[in-house]
């Protein structure tokens, strides 16, 4: 069987935002043995499982991939929506589009300390869409 929704999140601020709860408000119970695949539909943002507990990796992960992938480049051609956009495309390139977590026991079967992030990589990213699509 699989299910599907769209999921539609508000607007974050830039950086890396824990919203696992958020997603899982969002959709029915869960099957109890089953894939869960969540796809962001932006070009400019990304998602990743990491540390869920400790705030302070988010903001260096904020940190390190501003300064791996800096704005401003003379070599950039695509800047057509200002100096965070090119970067938010490479970013969301090396960060990913898509996740997809095993489902046990009617819960995400995740790591102790893992979570969903959204990775907002525009400063104005604005509200953001994504599809979950479970396999059971």
């Amino acid at each position: 069987m699989v299910e599907q929704y769209i999921i539609q999140l508000p607007s974050f601020k830039r950086g890396f935002h824990l919203i696992t709860q958020l997603v899982l408000q969002q959709i029915a119970e869960l099957p109890n043995i089953g894939i869960f695949h969540l796809f962001i539909q932006h070009t400019s943002a990304g998602l990743t499982i990491n540390e869920n507990a400790d705030p302070t990796v988010r903001a260096d992960f904020e940190s390190s991939f501003n300064r791996l992938i800096k704005e401003d480049e003379p070599y950039y051609q695509h800047n057509y929506e200002g100096s965070d956009d090119m970067p938010a495309h490479i970013k969301s390139s090396l960060v990913g589009s898509s996740i997809s977590i095993p489902i046990t026991n009617h819960q995400l079967n995740v790591g102790t300390w893992q979570g969903i992030y959204l990775c907002e990589f525009r400063n104005n990213g604005g509200a953001r869409k994504l599809i979950v699509t479970i396999y059971s």
